[in-house]
């Protein structure tokens, strides 16, 4: 095995055994008094086993709204920066309203939602959008009208279709920008769909998610069971973040600048 391959795996464990250690340590110097706030790591694992049906099917749950949530802020906010892309004026006219969307706290269209659509899966995919949604359109935006300069006059002195200029050049050259809105709204799409379980989901059904949990866990004082569901909530967005960084390599990996290319 290579020896920076077998660091890339040496390392982390090891960051992962002192934080393990560093966990029990700091447990091990509370008072017997606080020592039901910060559970032992195998207490968590014990956790996992009691609760593992529940947990599973929360995590599906809210992995089905953080994934429906993420996939349709992609398709429309692509859309989106195609169309504020073609014309500085159309760019001009609805671009601040994009950013005055982007600042109205989203926990403020949650109540508003469960009276349009109901408490549940709809209502914490679209705040899943709604969080997933302006890092995508801005970053993609950005990409789509920073292409070189000099190779758009190369394109048009070539007499090339505006669809040409877009299929060929823009969108291409805006790829980077457009996976670094995605890697935030991965890492945000998890944490929009906890968000929205927690203050729009419902658990008619076993519809209730993981968000909907930790209320119930809390509730209980279920202290390690919610560490066993904030385990859960992190993996899911390392699955969510690992897949977008995975398709940015297969994308990006035979040209861009950021990865070492092949032929190099």
């Amino acid at each position: 095995m290579p020896r920076s391959k077998f660091l890339s795996i040496l390392l982390p464990a090891l960051a992962g055994a002192c934080f393990v250690a560093i966990w029990i340590s700091i447990r091990a110097s509370l008072s017997e008094d606080f020592r039901f706030l910060l559970p032992a790591p195998n207490e968590v694992i014990a956790a996992f086993r009691a609760h593992g049906p529940e947990l599973w099917r929360a995590t599906l749950n809210t992995a089905a709204g953080a994934t429906l949530g993420f996939l349709t802020a992609v398709i429309v906010s692509f859309t989106l920066s195609l169309l504020l892309s073609l014309s500085p004026l159309v760019r001009v006219t609805f671009y601040p309203y994009l950013m005055l969307l982007q600042m109205t706290p989203i926990i403020v269209f949650a109540p508003i939602l469960v009276l349009w659509v109901g408490a549940g899966l709809k209502s914490v995919t679209i705040i899943t959008f709604l969080i997933c949604f302006f890092p995508l359109a801005v970053n993609t935006t950005q990409g789509l009208v920073s292409t070189d300069r000099n190779l758009v006059e190369l394109f048009q002195l070539y007499r090339a279709t505006k669809l040409q200029e877009i299929r060929r050049l823009r969108i291409p050259a805006a790829l980077p920008y457009f996976f670094t809105g995605l890697r935030i709204a991965a890492t945000l799409a998890p944490i929009g769909a906890l968000v929205g379980d927690y203050t729009a989901g419902s658990s008619a059904g076993d519809g209730g998610g993981l968000g909907f949990q930790t209320i119930i866990y809390s509730s209980q004082a279920k202290y390690p069971a919610l560490f066993a569901t904030a385990a859960i909530c992190c993996a899911l967005g390392f699955i969510f973040v690992a897949a977008v960084l995975s398709l940015s390599w297969f994308s990006l990996r035979h040209w861009h600048d950021s990865y070492d290319r092949p032929d190099t």
